[in-house]
């Protein structure tokens, strides 16, 4: 058996487990472990002793079974947290791929008019003389 801290004591009101604080009646409140519990059903041997240790007993039973169904949820949901991180980077650069896709080609520019190279010009330079 020990006693809960303020922190769990606040979480036991917060959970709607207990109404209000007040139901501690100005002491915070003492919890029993499973081996505690099966320790105290070798000293107490009434008739309602032995049916609430039972019904404790089934309690963390359950609780064991829960614990370890959401353990097999916690490592599924975090293997899906990585898929997705790995499809969110691929799916990034497909999009930054398709946008390089969407821009306008720019095309160079021809500049407008007659040009003049130095070949056209030495012929002409020639042709008068």
């Amino acid at each position: 058996m020990f006693q809960l801290s303020e922190e769990e004591a606040k979480m036991l009101v917060s959970h709607f487990v207990i109404p209000h604080r007040k139901y501690f009646g100005g002491t915070l409140p003492y919890a029993f472990t499973e081996q505690g519990v099966a320790m105290l059903s070798s000293v107490l041997h009434s008739p309602r002793a032995v049916q609430m240790n039972i019904v404790i007993m089934r309690t963390f039973v359950r609780l064991r079974e829960i614990l370890s169904t959401h353990k097999d949820l916690a490592q599924k949901l975090s293997e899906h947290e990585r898929k997705l991180n790995i499809h969110d980077v691929e799916i990034e650069s497909i999009m930054n791929a398709i946008r390089q896709l969407m821009q306008p080609i720019e095309k160079p520019k021809h500049e407008i008019g007659f040009k003049i190279s130095e070949r056209t010009v030495q012929y002409k330079i020639r042709k008068r003389k």
